[in-house]
C-alpha cells in the first residue's frame, strides 16, 4: 500500500497502539516483584515460578514471526482488536486462577495478545514516518515500551504487600478495554491485505524451536547441563530452528524472511540486541529475588528500589533517538555498551550489606546503558534494509527481542541457582542460615560476572559498527 505521508493521520494511530502497547508491556514486568510470593502461594521453586516470565516472553516471540503474514491477511483495525481481546481474555483467567497451571495458562493467552500487538505497532510506525524522522518517533516508541515495565516492578510490589497478588491482573483489565475502544474507532489500515499462503510447518517449526531452546535453558537450573532433558531440549530446539530457517528460504511465501539478514549490519544489530536484552530482562528478574531473599527488603521496597532507573531508561529513550539522528550509531552505542558492562561488573560486588542506595546507582547505570543501545541499535538496523523488508525486519527484531529476553532470564536464573546449590555444597554447615545466603550471594555474584561477560563481547561486536546509517543494498 502507498500511503500519502502528508495525508496520513499519525498522532491518534499510534495513540491508539500504543495504549494497547503499554498495558502488553507492562506484563513483561508485572509479576518481577511478585515471584517470590507467588512461589510460597503455589509451592514452587524458582526454576518453575520464572516461567511465568519466560513462557511470557517465549511465546510473544514465537508469535510475532507470523504477523508478518497476518498483516497481509487482516487490516489494522482488526488485527489490533484481536490482539487486545485476547489479551484481556488471558488476563481473566490469570487473575481467576485457581491454581500454578491456570495462572501459567492465563499468562500464556496474555503473550498471545502481546505476540500481535508488538510488531503491528513497528511495522505501523515503519509506513507512516519518514527515514529521518524515525529516529526520534523510535524514542518516543520506546519511552513507552520502557515506561510500561519500569512501573511494573513498583505497581507489583505496592498490590503484593497491601492487596492480594490477583489485582496484578485486574488492575490492568479497565486500560484494557478502553484501548479496544479507542483501537476500533480511530485505526486505519496501513497495510496492503494480499492473504498469501500460511506455512503451517514453519509456524510448528518456530514454536519447537524457540520452545526448546528456551525450555533447555530453563532447566538447567534444576538437572543441570547434563541432564538429559537439558540437552535433548536444546538439541531438537536448535535443529527445529535450522529446519525452520531452511523452510523459509525455500518456500516462496515465508512467514518470516531471513534474506535481511543478508543486510551485514542489520544482522550486527540483531546481535548487539540479543545480548542487551539478556542483560536487561536477566536482571529485572534477578534483582528483585536478590533484595527479597538475601537482603529481606520487602516487595513493595525492592519495587521502589528498581524504579529509579527504569524511569530513567524510559525518559532516556527520546534523547537517544535524538542523538543517534544526530550523530550517529557508533557515538552512542558503544558507550552504551561500556555503561552496561560497568554496571554488570558492578554488580558482581553486591554483598549481605549491600545498601539500597548502592543497588539504586548500579541498577541506573544499567538502565542507562540499555536505554543509549536499545533505540538506536534497532533503528539502525531497520535503516539498512530496503521498504519491502520492513514488516519482517522489525518482525526479526521483536522475536529475537523478546526470546532473548526469555533466554536471559531461563539462563541466568538457572546459573544463580546452580551456582548457589554448588556453593551450599561446599559449606561446612549446609543447613546453616548464614551459610545458605552467603552461598545464594556467591551463586548471585557468579550469575551477573556471567552477565558482564557477555557485555563485553557486545563491544568488540560494536567496534563493527559503520558511521553511515544510511539504507544500504544487500550483499
Amino acid at each position: 500500500m502507498n500511503l500519502d505521508l502528508q495525508k496520513v493521520k499519525r498522532m491518534p494511530i499510534m495513540f491508539a497502539l500504543m495504549m494497547g502497547a503499554f498495558v502488553a508491556t507492562l506484563n513483561e514486568t508485572l509479576l518481577g516483584n511478585a515471584l517470590p510470593v507467588l512461589m510460597k502461594e503455589f509451592q514452587v521453586g524458582a526454576t518453575t515460578i520464572q516461567w511465568l516470565t519466560s513462557a511470557y516472553l517465549l511465546v510473544v516471540g514465537a508469535l510475532i514471526p507470523i504477523t508478518a503474514v497476518i498483516q497481509q491477511w487482516l487490516t489494522t483495525r482488526q488485527l489490533f482488536s484481536i490482539a487486545m481481546i485476547t489479551f484481556l481474555i488471558g488476563t481473566i483467567v490469570a487473575a481467576t486462577s485457581p491454581s500454578f497451571i491456570f495462572l501459567l495458562i492465563g499468562r500464556v493467552i496474555q503473550a498471545i495478545g502481546t505476540g500481535l500487538i508488538i510488531p503491528l505497532l513497528m511495522n505501523t510506525l515503519l509506513n507512516i514516518y519518514p527515514a529521518e524522522k524515525r529516529g526520534s518517533v523510535m524514542g518516543v516508541l520506546f519511552l513507552i515500551f520502557t515506561f510500561a515495565p519500569a512501573i511494573g516492578p513498583t505497581l507489583s510490589g505496592l498490590i503484593i504487600d497491601v492487596m492480594d497478588w490477583r489485582w496484578l491482573f485486574y488492575s490492568t483489565i479497565p486500560i484494557t478495554i478502553i484501548s479496544i475502544i479507542i483501537g476500533y474507532y480511530y485505526l486505519i489500515n496501513v497495510t496492503t491485505i494480499t492473504k498469501p499462503k500460511i506455512d503451517v510447518l514453519s509456524i510448528i517449526l518456530s514454536t519447537l524451536g524457540f520452545g526448546g531452546v528456551v525450555y533447555g535453558f530453563s532447566a538447567s537450573g534444576t538437572g543441570g547441563w547434563s541432564d538429559p532433558q537439558v540437552y535433548w531440549s536444546i538439541i531438537i530446539g536448535g535443529l527445529s530452528l535450522i529446519l525452520f530457517a531452511v523452510r523459509q528460504l525455500r518456500i516462496s511465501n515465508p512467514i518470516l524472511e531471513l534474506r535481511t539478514f543478508r543486510f551485514p549490519l542489520f544482522s550486527l544489530s540483531i546481535i548487539l540486541l540479543i545480548i542487551v536484552m539478556m542483560a536487561m530482562f536477566s536482571t529485572i528478574t534477578l534483582l528483585p529475588m536478590f533484595m527479597q531473599s538475601v537482603l529481606l527488603v520487602t516487595a513493595f521496597q525492592s519495587g521502589l528500589i528498581m524504579l529509579p532507573g527504569s524511569v530513567l531508561n524510559g525518559l532516556m529513550s527520546p534523547v537517544t533517538g535524538k542523538l543517534f539522528d544526530r550523530f550517529g550509531a557508533k557515538v552512542v552505542i558503544i558507550p552504551g555498551l561500556l555503561i552496561v558492562s560497568i554496571a554488570m561488573y558492578l554488580f558482581t560486588g553486591f554483598t549481605l550489606e549491600s545498601t539500597s542506595l548502592q543497588i539504586i546507582l548500579t541498577h541506573c547505570l544499567l538502565m542507562l546503558g540499555v536505554a543509549l543501545v536499545l533505540v538506536p541499535v534497532q533503528t539502525y538496523g531497520l535503516n539498512q534494509i530496503t521498504p519491502e523488508y520492513y514488516a519482517h525486519g522489525s518482525a526479526i527484531f521483536s522475536t529475537l527481542q523478546q526470546v532473548s529476553g526469555a533466554i536471559g532470564s531461563a539462563l541466568f536464573i538457572a546459573t544463580m541457582s546452580a551456582r548457589s546449590h554448588s556453593h551450599l555444597a561446599q559449606s561446612s554447615n549446609p543447613d546453616d542460615v548464614t551459610e545458605q545466603l552467603s552461598a545464594s550471594v556467591a551463586g548471585y555474584s557468579d550469575t551477573f560476572m556471567l552477565g558482564f561477560i557477555i557485555s563485553i563481547i557486545a563491544v568488540i561486536v560494536a567496534l563493527f559498527l559503520r558511521k553511515n546509517t544510511k539504507e544500504k543494498q544487500a550483499a
